[in-house]
């Protein structure tokens, strides 16, 4: 696809949205830590959010939303307390912040969708979630994209947004997403039931159910592919909002629907992608990728099992080609295949021939796995289906980072 990205993009190269970031004072830090996306017209959505059965409150009441609210005009979302854990109170904070924020905009409560980030089973400072809204309300800006990025951030190092323009039926339209998350990253994100979260706006015109369809799809094809540390967080979300600015209108089944759909994916890859080069600590992104297996639920199995094995994220980042543990992982994955066939390759370098040693000195693979990227691949030889997830190594830093996050 012919797509253009834009320079500095962000959720505010849209046309007919407004974002803000501000400090409400979640973070003793001082740093930006509240977020708000607004659109000036109606727009059709879609969302889908963790499978963890300790969904935080502002997960269930954006499900909620998606199943019946026709559209939406605003996001609210906070960092630096995360409202999981904390029960009735929780849902009841929940649903009083979309309240204040539709007050303040003239907007109806079901048109606000939040979300949360943050430490799990502390009470949400309302008073501070007030101040939050007055603040973002205030500092709507139609370049205000950039500094949302910033406001949603915890462990990330850099704010993560893009945007990408491409024509569709002669017009041209525009998608733009921001998303957060170093640590506690492994979703599995339902449709509609990723810590991560994610907002993307555009100004095509389509309805709630295909625009969640595309969602199940691109989901699984980018976030639903990576992994950090192996842990679903209780917040996990990815909405996309769509305000018809463009006047292009996307129909099931259309060659249009396609493009976009393709467009969707790209901007959610390059994210997802961030995502795990940013994980807290890491300092290798590896690609690990299983093919020829007999189906694709066997290839699932043992590329998860590798991509979050402690032992050979551990070993990635001391530069160790030990290509025991990766055989370990994919024998314990539960997947079924004959070791006796299975190929290794770290990038293009054999590393086991038939389930065994390939002769390759070792120099060769320390010279692979001290790259900052690099791939582990593995030939099952038993079938046509394949399956690829991104993740990274595990350093001293990611343990530092974790063993002090409460403190």
């Amino acid at each position: 696809m012919n797509f253009k990205w834009v320079e500095h993009g962000s959720v505010t190269s849209v046309p007919g949205f407004r974002a803000s970031g501000v400090t409400a004072g979640f973070k003793r830090s001082g740093a930006p830590d509240f977020a708000m996306i607004f659109s000036d017209a109606p727009a059709n959505f879609a969302g889908a959010f963790t499978s963890c059965s300790f969904a935080a409150a502002p997960v269930q009441i954006c499900r909620k939303r998606v199943l019946n609210s026709p559209f939406v005009r605003c996001a609210v979302i906070n960092s630096g307390n995360a409202n999981a854990c904390t029960g009735k109170s929780g849902l009841a904070d929940a649903e009083r912040t979309c309240e204040r924020a539709a007050v303040r905009l003239g907007i109806a409560a079901d048109e606000v969708l939040v979300s949360s980030t943050g430490r799990i089973g502390v009470p949400m400072p309302m008073d501070t979630i007030a101040n939050g809204i007055d603040l973002a309300v205030a500092a709507l800006s139609p370049n205000g994209g950039e500094t949302a990025a910033l406001a949603i951030m915890t462990t990330d190092t850099q704010p993560k947004s893009v945007a990408l323009t491409l024509e569709i039926g002669g017009k041209v339209v525009t998608l733009g997403a921001m998303t957060k998350g170093a640590g506690m990253i492994n979703p599995e994100m339902k449709v509609p039931h990723a810590t991560m979260l994610c907002y993307l706006t555009t100004d095509v015109a389509a309805d709630n159910a295909l625009l969640s369809e595309m969602m199940g799809r691109v989901a699984a094809g980018s976030f639903n592919r990576i992994t950090v540390d192996g842990d679903m967080s209780t917040n996990d979300t990815f909405v996309i909002m769509a305000n018809g600015r463009s006047g292009v209108r996307i129909e099931a089944g259309s060659p249009e629907a396609a493009a976009f759909e393709a467009a969707m994916l790209e901007v959610a890859r390059r994210l997802a992608r961030e995502m795990v080069m940013d994980g807290e600590g890491a300092t290798k992104f590896v690609t690990v990728k299983i093919s020829h297996a007999a189906t694709e639920a066997d290839a699932r199995l043992c590329a998860e099992a590798v991509a979050n094995s402690l032992l050979c994220k551990t070993a990635w980042f001391g530069g160790d080609p030990n290509w025991g543990r990766v055989v370990a992982a994919l024998g314990y994955s539960g997947a079924k295949f004959d070791p006796d066939k299975a190929d290794i390759f770290y990038d293009s370098i054999p590393v086991v021939k038939n389930g065994g040693d390939a002769g390759t000195t070792e120099a060769k693979l320390v010279g692979v796995v001290k790259q900052r990227e690099f791939t582990v691949s593995v030939d099952l030889h038993d079938g046509d289906a394949e399956y690829w997830v991104w993740t990274c190594d595990v350093s001293y830093e990611y343990v530092k980072i974790n063993a002090d996050y409460h403190t």
